[in-house]
């Protein structure tokens, strides 16, 4: 039999409906506004300024940053889906097993462990001894580690993976212990698929991480082949801007309009377009709970 809802329970499902609808197209608006500013015409824009609808209706802006670096673009975005990938692993791996192990109460100065890593977000030495730290002694001047080990490791996402492990009942580990599992097996064999969603949402951080990093390319890299996309797209706004704003001689941009405020935005859609198709992947692994399927306590 339906059961019959009253009318105030009927306006608060409405009034719930309209609120997450209008929340949605908040968040959406910028999207579509920098979408639509991306196919209009600079005069246009220029004129009429920004609009949810493409104003004079064109290609010219993608045409033009991909016939001058349409096969730079596509080896950028290889470096950077190279460098998403091998990142994101690398620092999964890195953070689950210290996570883990900090986890453990019975681990041997634990506490000792989580003080010097929370020590470097409260104190850090600095930019110049970083610096000469990473080229000096690590040796990654113009190399592809350098778009990875600088950001492997998170403290603030492993004290989140912490709090996900420590949920964890004991009695599994004692369990497994008495089946004869090492802390190895029981890493890999329990806790990691108890923590799914804690791991997954700490690996969108790391991705998201990787994937927007233009900061170390800009202070390790020179060799143009080992550009990432925002590096190499933020070089292509950076010259459009200097010659929009004349500060590149006349005599070398004579005769020459360039899409200056369309291409912010195409560089934008071109920069988070594929991200953008990772979240739907992702998504439905936030809705399961930590310990679905677990003995609980």
């Amino acid at each position: 039999m339906k059961i019959q809802k009253s009318f105030s329970d009927r306006l608060l499902t409405i009034s719930a409906y309209l609120f997450m609808g209008l929340f949605a197209v908040i968040c959406l608006y910028p999207l579509i506004l920098t979408l639509s500013v991306s196919f209009s015409s600079e005069n246009d824009v220029a004129i009429h300024g920004y609009s949810i609808f493409p104003q004079g209706f064109t290609f010219n802006t993608y045409l033009y940053i991909f016939a001058h670096s349409g096969s730079k673009i596509l080896k950028s975005y290889g470096i950077t889906i190279f460098v998403t990938a091998v990142g994101t692993i690398g620092a999964l791996l890195i953070t689950t097993m210290i996570s883990f192990a900090i986890s453990i109460k019975k681990l041997k100065y634990r506490n000792i462990i989580a003080f010097l890593c929370n020590f470097t977000i409260i104190f850090s030495a600095g930019l110049i001894p970083w610096y000469i730290v990473c080229v000096n002694y690590y040796h990654l001047r113009n190399s592809i580690l350098a778009l990875i080990l600088p950001s492997i490791f998170s403290v603030w996402n492993m004290f989140l993976l912490r709090t996900y492990f420590s949920y964890i009942p004991p009695s599994l580990y004692e369990a497994a212990k008495i089946d004869g599992a090492n802390y190895f097996k029981i890493y890999y064999k329990i806790a990691l698929p108890l923590s799914k969603t804690g791991i997954l949402t700490v690996g969108l951080m790391y991705a998201l991480q990787y994937w927007n990093d233009w900061w170390n390319s800009l202070m390790f890299i020179n060799d143009k082949k080992l550009f990432p996309l925002q590096y190499y797209l933020y070089n292509i706004l950076s010259n459009v801007n200097a010659i929009s704003s004349g500060v590149v001689p006349s005599g070398a941009a004579a005769n020459i309009t360039l899409p200056a405020e369309t291409v912010k935005m195409a560089v934008t859609i071109i920069t988070i377009g594929p991200i953008i198709f990772l979240y739907p992947f992702v998504q439905k692994f936030f809705i399961n709970g930590i310990m679905t399927g677990a003995v609980k306590e």
